[in-house]
């Protein structure tokens, strides 16, 4: 497992929270622990520790910033904006701070929370949860579970004879507290005590009374951890109970920072998919995308968001980190773990297509659909402005990615009001279309020809020569068919056409001069509608 680094640590913690004031050996340096100085101690060797510089005023701590380059520390940590940026930078240590009214033991839990979170296989610590769990449960006499702020159950305990009634039966089978008006006012009652509160049954066949604590860390509620109550709990249950929450804080705070490290660095990882620089043998490994059931790479698709562009430059950018939050919830909610990333005002994301090549594409490529769909409703209502999808390609692994990705662009080109989702198999003729476009554009031998002076024509002489060209061919060269597209007399496209032919030299008996004239108008010319 690879060490936490100071870029890995301010991924995690930096912005409002911890601002990085110099980082003269870089951010690849390691950053092992972080530790509280104390100037009655000596300060011992601590390679790679961050040194949080208590009771030492920020413009003072400038022999503490050399102090913690003697004992191989990485950096230090500063209260206030003023800190010793020439005495850090001359020692060749990171200096970082802290707002001035911060409490240190709050930053040192944030710190050693981030510092030890590092991505595992689930990209959660919800095992170390469960032992909290069956550790309270064991102390405090009576079955424990662990919940977050929405009352989903992060962790139950496991320990044999303890009992339990209906509702924690019900609760752990959907990982979810049942909603009710009583627990409600339960939940109103835990989160606006400051300790431990005893709460009684819930009306209910079998239900038992509960010992609750809030789970806090600087302020902010984490969550929370209840005991089934049978009446034989342990004389010291609060305070065991007690000591269990702020266990429960360190734990959820550091499954949180690993949750957002992992996110950090697997859209970090998809970025570099999408732009084609990334191993795909160790992306794969690392996203859990690996072979198929066949033994091939394992299919993905990538699915590309962005705003409407009636989104003002001034709001744009928020607006986008909302719409990239509200994909990764949706697609984490669907998938699991999940790379997610902004990339240029667009969200890119990485669906896993199992089942798309052979069985049922179609009704995959819906399914694929559908979350694109269920995400642009979403986003439309709670972001207040228009969002619009496209899916690319079904490609056979990440090392094609970029070519999903490239796919998933066109389509954004080739959405509207009228079709705000599509994948590039609905659009194929419109895409096809727009890249032909760019192709003739961009060579001068492709983009000659007679449909310069039709266009020249009309704008000079106010005649339709272009448009009626172009519904004839739409029509197949039927005369009728054209007139009907028009909405004139037959008669009318037969005349123009035959202006046409004598006035500018289009041969219309030739079909490949048909061919080149008609991709010319409907692309280079802006003629793409069938009217």
């Amino acid at each position: 497992m690879d060490a936490c680094t100071l870029g890995d640590l301010l991924d995690v913690v930096g912005g409002p929270s911890v601002r990085l004031q110099t980082a003269p050996a870089g951010l690849a340096v390691p950053v092992t622990e972080a530790l509280l100085y104390d100037a009655h101690a000596p300060l011992a060797r601590a390679p790679g520790a961050l040194l949080l510089a208590v009771g030492v005023r920020a413009s003072a701590a400038g022999p503490l910033a050399r102090a913690a380059a003697e004992a191989g520390m990485s950096g230090l940590v500063v209260r206030g904006p003023d800190g010793p940026l020439a005495e850090a930078e001359s020692a060749g240590v990171a200096l970082l701070s802290v707002d001035e009214d911060a409490a240190w033991h709050h930053v040192h839990l944030l710190l050693a929370s981030a510092i030890g979170a590092r991505p595992s296989a689930t990209g959660s610590g919800l095992g170390d949860l469960f032992a909290l769990a069956d550790a309270v449960a064991a102390a405090v006499g009576g079955a424990t579970a662990i919940e977050d702020p929405r009352q989903r159950i992060l962790a139950y305990s496991t320990v044999p004879g303890q009992p339990v009634d209906e509702d924690r039966r019900t609760g752990i089978l959907g990982l979810q507290v049942p909603g009710s008006p009583a627990n409600s006012e339960q939940y109103r009652v835990l989160f606006a005590a400051e300790g431990v509160v005893r709460l009684p049954a819930l009306a209910g066949s079998d239900n038992l009374p509960r010992l609750a604590v809030a789970v806090r860390a600087g302020g902010e509620t984490l969550g929370s951890l209840w005991v089934v109550d049978d009446g034989g709990l342990a004389p010291d249950a609060e305070e065991s109970l007690t000591q269990g929450a702020s266990t429960a804080a360190l734990l959820l705070l550091r499954a949180r920072a690993a949750q957002e490290l992992a996110r950090h660095q697997n859209g970090d990882l998809l970025r570099r998919l999408l732009d084609g620089t990334a191993d795909p043998a160790g992306a794969a490994h690392r996203l859990g995308m690996g072979l198929g059931p066949d033994g091939n790479p394992a299919p993905v698709r990538v699915a590309a968001f962005v705003l409407d562009s009636s989104v003002s430059a001034a709001d744009v950018e928020q607006t986008a980190l909302r719409l990239l939050d509200l994909v990764r919830l949706q697609c984490e909610a669907r998938y699991g773990r999940h790379a997610v990333v902004l990339v240029e005002g667009v969200v890119y994301a990485l669906l896993p297509a199992l089942g798309e090549r052979g069985g049922a594409p179609r009704r995959r490529t819906n399914s694929h659909r559908g979350l694109a769909e269920d995400i642009v409703g979403r986003a439309g209502q709670a972001l207040r402005v228009p969002v619009r999808a496209g899916l690319g390609d079904v490609v056979g692994g990440l090392a094609e990615v970029r070519a999903s990705r490239d796919d998933a662009d066109l389509v954004l080109r080739v959405l509207g009001p009228e079709l705000p989702v599509a994948t590039v198999e609905e659009v194929r003729p419109r895409v096809t279309l727009l890249r032909l476009t760019e192709v003739l554009g961009e060579r001068r031998e492709l983009s000659a020809g007679g449909w310069r002076r039709v266009l020249a024509h009309d704008a000079e002489h106010g005649t339709e020569y272009a448009r009626t060209l172009v519904a004839w061919l739409n029509a197949g060269c039927d005369m009728a068919g054209a007139a009907r597209l028009l909405a004139v007399h037959a008669n009318t496209c037969r005349y123009r056409l035959r202006q046409a032919q004598q006035q500018l030299g289009i041969d219309l008996d030739d079909p490949d001069e048909r061919l080149v004239l008609w991709l010319q108008l409907r692309t280079l010319g802006g003629l793409g509608s069938r009217h």
